[in-house]
């Protein structure tokens, strides 16, 4: 067989292997290939998993908005994460965490997949392209984490709260923010930011009153609320990532005034 081609087979078969791992569908993978599995259905409000319940399983999203909270021995709840489809929850079982640190609870109408850790963790051996994608997710989610932290110490209520609203409502994703669906309370937005319920409640009406924000059966976000985060000077990657959709972004770095750092409190 000519060197051309075994280069041109050899060829063929990358291309054929890059269009499978671009088509790769977790959602379908699961489904059809991971034994230990349970696909539940859950009503608003219903508890996923709950913190101090044994770490034994991940679960996919297949459809709704599941929210993670921490509640600590005062009773007191941390909202840390709001997650949708095509997302995990529950992952700190495949690095050893004995028992759930959070509670995982439905805020929609939600499809769950649960998977065993020890099969998703087979599935993660065996599968590469699998591994790649989950690998992604856990990545993203490490971003998200550090970007929610610099925005707590460093970013005023009010800009804490408009960078909320418009990840909630997929700014940024697909070029235009979407209608929020799903009800999300004011007190779950103060826990989320770490404010009270009445600055969350002042800052909405200041959004709405600026057209930011809309009313209508649900919570519209427009695109002119990270006009908010723009106002001095972002101090979050997340910024950045949101004005790459077309809103020019300002340069420069300076100190946070006095009065902004007493609004934040």
């Amino acid at each position: 067989m000519s060197h051309a081609l075994r280069s041109r087979r050899s060829k063929r078969s990358t291309n054929r292997k890059a269009a499978s791992e671009a088509l790769f569908n977790s959602a379908v993978f699961l489904e059809t290939t991971a034994k230990d599995r349970v696909i539940s259905t859950h009503s608003k409000k219903d508890v996923i998993f709950a913190q101090g319940e044994d770490a034994d399983a991940v679960f996919y999203i297949r459809k709704g908005k599941v929210k993670v909270a921490i509640v600590s021995k005062e009773g007191k709840e941390a909202v840390i994460a709001l997650l949708g489809p095509d997302e995990f929850v529950g992952e700190g079982c495949l690095i050893g965490q004995p028992k759930r640190l959070a509670t995982a609870s439905a805020m929609t109408e939600c499809e769950t997949m649960r998977v065993a850790k020890t099969e998703i963790q087979r599935v993660l051996d065996d599968e590469p392209a699998f591994s790649q994608m989950f690998i992604s997710h856990i990545l993203a989610r490490n971003a998200r984490i550090e970007e929610d932290l610099a925005d707590q110490l460093f970013n005023s209520t009010e800009k804490r709260l408009a960078r909320l609203l418009l990840l909630l409502a997929n700014f940024g994703k697909e070029g235009r923010a979407e209608p929020i669906l799903a009800k999300i309370s004011q007190e779950t937005l103060a826990e989320m930011i770490g404010t009270t319920r009445s600055r969350v409640s002042h800052f909405m009406n200041k959004f709405r009153q600026l057209g930011f924000i809309k009313y209508n059966g649900h919570l519209e976000v427009h695109n002119s609320l990270v006009s908010v985060l723009l106002a001095d000077q972002p101090r979050t990657v997340s910024v950045e990532r949101l004005v790459d959709v077309g809103v020019p972004s300002e340069t420069g770095n300076t100190k946070r005034q006095g009065k902004e750092t007493a609004e934040s409190n």
